[in-house]
C-alpha cells in the first residue's frame, strides 16, 4: 500500500497540512490521556452536540446520517472522503483514521492502531494460509471473534479504530505470488467459506444493523500479482474471461457480501479488462452494491485513485479520475487524491455534491452502526472490554490450537512420527527457521503477546542440540553445514526447520522459483545422511516449495508444512512432533514442480488449460500435470475409512416454476445441454447423504471430509470442484456419521464461457472424501411443475 516518491513529492503540500493537523490531534490526545478520557462524538456532556439530531440514538440511522450530512460544508465533506478524516469541532466530531488491519490479529500496519501503554501487543494468530489448512469454519469464526474483542478493547482505550481492512480473500492463483500467504488458498469455495466465517466473527452477531467492528474484504478483483518480471500491480491489466470471474475470482467476494454481510469491500490497484477496478461501475456500483446488495462502503486500496491517473493514465485530468471513481461507486479513498481533486471535479461539473453525499452516507452509516455517534464507548455494547481482554490466556490458547490445526503432515514413513520422549532424549534442531520468532507471524502482523520458537518448543520435550546450518533463509553459504552434520550424528532424532520468510515472499515481492533458497537443499540432504535417528523436515513458508528431493529421499522420514504458524508456532510444532497433537490439516493449495513455472507466466490469468498452446492450466480444478503434493493432501498419525451410511439418491429433478417455463419457451434460454440456474426453483430441499467416518487406527484424530463434484463432460467445466468439507473428531476405533448436504443449484451448477451459471443435464459424480472409490452418481433432469 504505497506510492512512488514522485507522487509523494507531488502531494507534499497536502501531506504537510495533514502533518500539522496530526500534530494538533496528537497534542489533543495527550491532554485527553492525562485526563483519563478518550475523545468521542456526541458527548452528552457537550452542550454543542446535545440537541443535534444525528446524536439521538433513538432515531433511525438513515435519519441521523441525513441530518449530519446536511450540516457539513462542501469542504468538510471532501475531507471526510479520505482515510484520515478530519475533525469537525463545531459539530463535536473527532478526526478518524479508517485504516487499521486485522488479517490474523490486531495489527499496527495501518496508522489507525498503536501499541503501547496498557496495550503492548495483541494475540498473533497463524497466517491465513495456515489457518485455512484447518478447513474448520468454527475455528475461523472464533478467531474473528477474539480479534474483534481485542480490537474493541483497544478502541475503548483510545489506541485503535473500528474499521479493519481485512480479510484478504483473493484466490492464490500462482504459487509465486508473494501475498499468497495472506489468502485462504486456491479454491473459491474454501476462500468463500473462510471469508464469510471470519467476517461474521469480526463483525459479531449484534442486534439489528449493529457492528462490533467493520470488516473489509480485499482486493476486488482478480488481484494476485505484485511485482514479477518487470510488471507491477500498479500497471497490470488483468485480462480475465467472464467465466473465470464468475466461477473463481469473484466467488469469495460474493460470499463475503452475501453470506458474511461484510461492511466494506476494497477495490484493487490493477485493471481488469482495461478498466481500473476503483473506477469501474460495472463491478462496483452494479455488482457489489447492486447485485450483491452491499450494506456498507467501498474503499480504494491505498492511493489506487492516484494510481489510475498517475501510473495507468486512465484519465486525462486528476479531476476526471476523482469524479470517475466516486460515480463508479467508490466511497472512501485511502490516500489524499480525493481530498485534493474532488472540489475541482465539482467545479468542472464532472461531479455533483449529491454524488459526494451518497458516498458519505455509506461511510457514516457504517460509523453509526459501530456506535461511533452514540456517546462514550464504555457506555455501549462491548464497552466493558479493556486491557485484560487482550493477550489473555484463553486467546493465547486459541492461537496455539489454531497453529496445531493448521499443520499439515505431507510425508510419514513407517512410524518415525510421533517422536517419543522415551526413545528420543536428544534432538538436533537445525535450520535457518529453527529458532525464529517474528518470522512465524508472517506479514500484516502486529506485536505479538510473546513467542515460542521451534527450538524452544522442542526443548520442552527433549534435550536439544542447535545448529542454524545457514545464517538466514537465503542460505548463500554452506560453511555452517558441517557443524549441523555433527549435531545430527550426536542426536536421537533430527528436526530440520527450513523454508522462507518475508525476504523471499511478501507484498511487493513475488518469488522467482519454487526451490528452497540457496544451499538449503544441500543442508537438508547432508544432514539426513549424517543423522543417526529419524530425520524430520519442517517447512515454514506461505507458498508451496518443490521439495521433491526430500519427498523421494528415504532418509527423510517425515515432512511437515506449518505455514507461518503465529506466536505459538514453536509449541504447536513440538506438540505435533511428539504426538501431543495429531495433525489434521490439509493443503489449501497445489504444490507444483519447479518446471511448471516455465509454462505459466504470472500475467496469464487464465485458469483453464489450453493444450494447443502448451498452457497447463491453474489450480487443482484445471491443471492435470504432475504435482509435488495435491490440493487437499494431508496425513494423520491414525487412519480413517469412509462408507455411505445408506443408499444415496440417483436421480435429481430440477423443478421449474410456471414463469420459468414461459421464459424458456418464449426466449429459448436453454443453452446446449444445460439450464440457467436463475430459471429454476432453487428453494428445493438439499439432498442429504450420510457418511460414516471410522477411525481405524490406534490414536484419536480429527479428520477433514472433503466433498467434490465432477459435472458431466464439457470443455467449459472443471474436472473436479470442491463443494463442501466437514471437520469431525473421531476416537480411536470409533465411528462418527457426517451428513453431507448437496444442494442442486449450489453444488451442481457450473459457469459456461459466457459467465452464465447453469446446471448441465447428465451425470454428476459426488466424491466423498475426494476418493473416486466412494462416489455417488446423480442424474439431473428437468421436471415441469404444473400450475
Amino acid at each position: 500500500m504505497s506510492r512512488s516518491i514522485s507522487n509523494f513529492i507531488k502531494h507534499f503540500s497536502l501531506f504537510a497540512t495533514l502533518f500539522i493537523f496530526s500534530l494538533f490531534s496528537l497534542t489533543t490526545t495527550v491532554v485527553v490521556v492525562e485526563s483519563s478520557r478518550v475523545p468521542f462524538a456526541c458527548d452528552p456532556g457537550n452542550g454543542v452536540t446535545r440537541t443535534l439530531r444525528f446524536c439521538r440514538g433513538s432515531l433511525p440511522i438513515h435519519v441521523r446520517v441525513r441530518d449530519l450530512i446536511g450540516r457539513l460544508t462542501l469542504q468538510e465533506k471532501i475531507r471526510l472522503l479520505v482515510n484520515n478524516a478530519i475533525s469537525v469541532p463545531r459539530l463535536g466530531i473527532q478526526g478518524y483514521e479508517w485504516w487499521s488491519e486485522a488479517l490474523h490479529g490486531v495489527s499496527n500496519v495501518g496508522p489507525g492502531t498503536k501499541f503501547g501503554g496498557a496495550f503492548p501487543g495483541a494475540t498473533s494468530f497463524p497466517q491465513v494460509i495456515t489457518t485455512a489448512a484447518s478447513f474448520n469454519q468454527s475455528l475461523w469464526e472464533e478467531i474473528g471473534r477474539v480479534v474483534s474483542d481485542e480490537a474493541r478493547a483497544m478502541y475503548n482505550g483510545g489506541m485503535a479504530g473500528l474499521t479493519y481492512w481485512s480479510p484478504n480473500v483473493n484466490i492464490f492463483r500462482d504459487p509465486r505470488w508473494g501475498r499468497g500467504q495472506e489468502t485462504p488458498g486456491e479454491d473459491p469455495v474454501l476462500a468463500g467459506k473462510y471469508a464469510a466465517s471470519y467476517v461474521r466473527g469480526l463483525q459479531g452477531n449484534g442486534a439489528g444493523n449493529r457492528l462490533k467492528v467493520a470488516a473489509c474484504c480485499k482486493h476486488y478483483t482478480a488481484y494476485d500479482l505484485d511485482n514479477w518480471n518487470g510488471m507491477d500491480r500498479y500497471h497490470f491489466n488483468a485480462r480475465v474471461s467472464k467465466q473465470d470471474l464468475e466461477d473463481t475470482y469473484n466467488v469469495p467476494f460474493k460470499a463475503c457480501v452475501v453470506e458474511g454481510k461484510v461492511a466494506s469491500v476494497m477495490c484493487s490497484y490493477n485493471q481488469v479488462n482495461g478498466k481500473p477496478t476503483c473506477a469501474d461501475p460495472d463491478i462496483l456500483k452494479n455488482t457489489i452494491r447492486g447485485q450483491w446488495r452491499l450494506n456498507g462502503y467501498i474503499v480504494s486500496d491505498c492511493d489506487s485513485v492516484g494510481v489510475l491517473y498517475d501510473n495507468q493514465h486512465y484519465t486525462k485530468t486528476p479531476e476526471e479520475a476523482a469524479a470517475g471513481s466516486i460515480k463508479a461507486g467508490l466511497d472512501l479513498d485511502c490516500g489524499p487524491f480525493l481530498a485534493l481533486h474532488t472540489e475541482g471535479a465539482i467545479q468542472r461539473r464532472l461531479l455533483s455534491e449529491e454524488d459526494v453525499n451518497l458516498a458519505l452516507a455509506n461511510t457514516i452509516t457504517v460509523q453509526m452502526r459501530l456506535g461511533m455517534f452514540d456517546g462514550a464507548p464504555t457506555a455501549q455494547p462491548f464497552g466493558n472490554l479493556g486491557p485484560s481482554h487482550v493477550c489473555n490466556p484463553a486467546h493465547q490458547q486459541l492461537a496455539l490450537e489454531a497453529a496445531r490445526q493448521g499443520i499439515v503432515l505431507l510425508k510419514s514413513s513407517g512410524r518415525a512420527l510421533p517422536l517419543s520422549t522415551r526413545l528420543h532424549h536428544t534432538v538436533a534442531v537445525i535450520g535457518p527457521n529453527s529458532d525464529v520468532t517474528v518470522t512465524m507471524i508472517g506479514n500484516y502482523a502486529g506485536v505479538a503477546c510473546g513467542y515460542t520458537s521451534p527450538l524452544q518448543g522442542i526443548a520442552r520435550y527433549a534435550r536439544t542440540i542447535h545448529q542454524a546450518g545457514c545464517r538466514n533463509v537465503a542460505c548463500n553459504e554452506n560453511q555452517l553445514i558441517g557443524a549441523a552434520e555433527v549435531a545430527a550424528r550426536h542426536a536421537d532424532a533430527t528436526v530440520l526447520v527450513m523454508g522462507l520468510d518475508q525476504s523471499i515472499e511478501a507484498e511487493f515481492k513475488d518469488r522467482v522459483g519454487l526451490f528452497l533458497p540457496g544451499h538449503q537443499q544441500e543442508l537438508v540432504s547432508r544432514v539426513a545422511r549424517a543423522s543417526r535417528g529419524p530425520t524430520i523436515l519442517v517447512l515454514m513458508c506461505g507458498g508451496p516449495v518443490d521439495v521433491s528431493f526430500a519427498k523421494n529421499d528415504p532418509r527423510i522420514s517425515a515432512i511437515l508444512w506449518v505455514g507461518y504458524p503465529g506466536q505459538a508456532g514453536g509449541t504447536a510444532i513440538a506438540d505435533v512432533l511428539f504426538g501431543t497433537a495429531n495433525p489434521g490439516g490439509k493443503l489449501p493449495m497445489t504444490w507444483y514442480p519447479h518446471d511448471y513455472l516455465a509454462k505459466v507466466p504470472m500475467t496469464n490469468m487464465g485458469l483453464r488449460a489450453d493444450p494447443a498452446r502448451g498452457y497447463p492450466g491453474r489450480t487443482y480444478r484445471f491443471y492435470k500435470g504432475p504435482v509435488i503434493f495435491p490440493f487437499g493432501h494431508g496425513l494423520s498419525y491414525t487412519t480413517f475409512a469412509h462408507t455411505l451410511a445408506k443408499a444415496a439418491p440417483k436421480q435429481v429433478s430440477v423443478p421449474l416454476t410456471t414463469t420459468s417455463l414461459y421464459t424458456l419457451e418464449k426466449n429459448s434460454t436453454i443453452l446446449g445441454n444445460g439450464i440457467r440456474v436463475s430459471h429454476t426453483n432453487c428453494n428445493t430441499p438439499s439432498l442429504g447423504v450420510h457418511v460414516d467416518v471410522k477411525n481405524t487406527g490406534d490414536m484419536d484424530g480429527t479428520h477433514t471430509l472433503l466433498v467434490f463434484s465432477t459435472p458431466p463432460a464439457g470443455k467449459w467445466s472443471a474436472t473436479k470442484q470442491l463443494i463442501g468439507f466437514h471437520k469431525v473428531h473421531v476416537l480411536a476405533g470409533s465411528q462418527q456419521t457426517v451428513k453431507v448436504d448437496i444442494h442442486v443449484c449450489k453444488h451442481l451448477s457450473i459457469v459456461d464461457r459466457f459467465g452464465i451459471r447453469r446446471i448441465p443435464m447428465g451425470e454428476h459424480n459426488i466424491h466423498i472424501g475426494g476418493d473416486l472409490n466412494h462416489s455417488i452418481s446423480l442424474q439431473t433432469a428437468l421436471e415441469e411443475i404444473k400450475p
